[in-house]
């Protein structure tokens, strides 16, 4: 299902917040694992805009290209230096790419086995008019996995969880789930968050009962792919975006599809998947439909 095999490389967005190193020690971290490169990528962004006495906005060019490119390069080369000093063996290279971060690493996410940003959990107004607002857009377009790693975090313990809906897509992060476990020799946790509806269901039983069912068909099979990862699963009663916040405390990393059904109905797109990628307290890898 993903590119561990191969020689697809991680590619990590680098954040120019100075000591921002979480994402890029994570994305190293996780080349070193999958035996493949690490692509350091800084996206240029758009240049601002002077506006004269008369006429068009006129982009101011050269003070934009020559401030933002000097920087560029500097930042990449201490990036490059940290992931190289930190696994000297690990190819590492550093890329200056057009467009907005999201834009930018969208577009290297084609080639990528997993792409890799930060986060600062700013808040939603921040968010929306600054450059940390890039893993919602980031993983509704990329073509594989993405992972929002937040600059502060409580100390992880061994153990993933990956969000369960039924869906093609959670069934498509259940199979990321067990190889990141695999990988990082971790346990696993699935769960199946149920929200009653509004007006109460009328038979709460019977709903948590097919919960069960489809989350126990989801997983069927791939305990016996990763006999060494330990396994669990369970459904839960509550909001998803509370129940999947708390269960990633302490976690190595949450997994959940791009888009699903059910507890999880608009993952990425709605009030959920904002929800989780704002309050997770570990990395949340998002995993689209089709990942290659």
């Amino acid at each position: 299902m993903t590119r561990t095999g191969g020689r697809h490389p991680v590619v990590v967005g680098l954040d120019p917040v100075p000591d921002g190193r979480a994402a890029l020690t994570w994305a190293a971290d996780e080349a070193v694992r999958r035996r493949v490169p690490l692509v350091v990528l800084y996206a240029l962004g758009t240049p601002a805009f002077a506006r004269g006495t008369a006429g068009p906005p006129v982009p101011l060019w050269a003070d934009w290209a020559d401030d933002v490119q000097t920087g560029a390069e500097r930042l990449l080369k201490e990036a490059v230096a940290f992931a190289g000093s930190r696994h000297p063996r690990l190819e590492v290279s550093g890329v200056i790419a057009e467009g907005g971060p999201a834009f930018a690493l969208g577009e290297r996410s084609v080639e990528a086995a997993l792409v890799v940003v930060g986060s600062w959990h700013l808040s939603a107004v921040h968010e929306a008019f600054t450059s940390g607002g890039v893993a919602v857009p980031l993983a509704a377009r990329a073509s594989c996995p993405v992972v929002m790693v937040p600059e502060r975090r409580t100390p992880p313990a061994a153990r993933f969880v990956v969000g369960v809906d039924g869906s093609i897509d959670s069934a498509a992060a259940v199979d990321l789930a067990f190889e990141e476990a695999s990988l990082h020799g971790a346990d696993l946790r699935a769960l199946y968050v149920w929200h009653p509806p509004v007006l109460g269901a009328l038979d709460e039983g019977s709903a948590v009962a097919e919960c069960r069912r489809v989350l126990g068909e989801t997983v069927a099979g791939r305990t016996a792919a990763h006999p060494e990862v330990g396994f669990e699963h369970e459904v839960v009663r509550g909001h998803p975006v509370q129940v999947l916040t708390d269960a990633s405390e302490h976690g190595l990393g949450l997994v959940v599809g791009t888009r699903g059904h059910g507890g999880l109905t608009g993952l990425l797109l709605g009030s959920v998947g904002q929800g989780v990628l704002r309050h997770a307290r570990c990395p949340v890898i998002t995993v689209p439909r089709q990942c290659p």
